[in-house]
């Protein structure tokens, strides 16, 4: 459980936060577009409530201070279509960190590149809140070429 996952109790009910419903009432897609109730959910309104989606036991959900709402994920919570190279400070000089972007428009805070899992699969990076990122093909192969070597 990350440090930020721990410290939701600090804000919500001591008796916890209630489950909203049984049912996922929001569904992200493979491709990383949002759905509520099977429609369209816009970018920004996505971008929203990702700013509260963890992923705790292997389940999705969206945590405000009263309540849970369970989210269904097709693949991976964010498809990542972009990064860039976070300004080194004197702590980082020895670790490469990425900022990555996402298909909605969110960007997501630092993580080291040594922390990045390459597979067969493809190339996935941990995130935030037990939520991980795939890369999608552009960043991919943008990836492959920059950080890999095949010597």
């Amino acid at each position: 459980m990350t440090d930020e996952t721990a410290a939701l109790g600090s804000y919500t009910h001591p008796q916890g936060v209630a489950l909203c419903s049984d049912e996922a009432l929001f569904h992200i897609q493979a491709n990383g577009d949002w759905l509520y109730l099977n429609s369209p959910l816009p970018a920004k309104f996505a971008a929203l409530f990702s700013s509260i989606l963890h992923c705790i036991d292997n389940e999705y959900l969206l945590i405000t201070p009263v309540e849970k709402v369970k989210v269904t994920v097709e693949a991976y919570p964010f498809l990542l279509v972009d990064y860039h190279q976070a300004a080194l400070t004197e702590v980082q000089v020895n670790d490469s960190q990425l900022i990555f972007s996402s298909s909605i428009g969110t960007q997501l805070p630092a993580i080291n590149s040594a922390d990045i899992i390459v597979t067969d699969d493809g190339i996935y990076a941990p995130l935030i809140r037990g939520l991980v990122g795939q890369l999608n093909r552009a960043c991919y192969y943008r990836y492959i070429n920059e950080y890999l070597s095949f010597d």
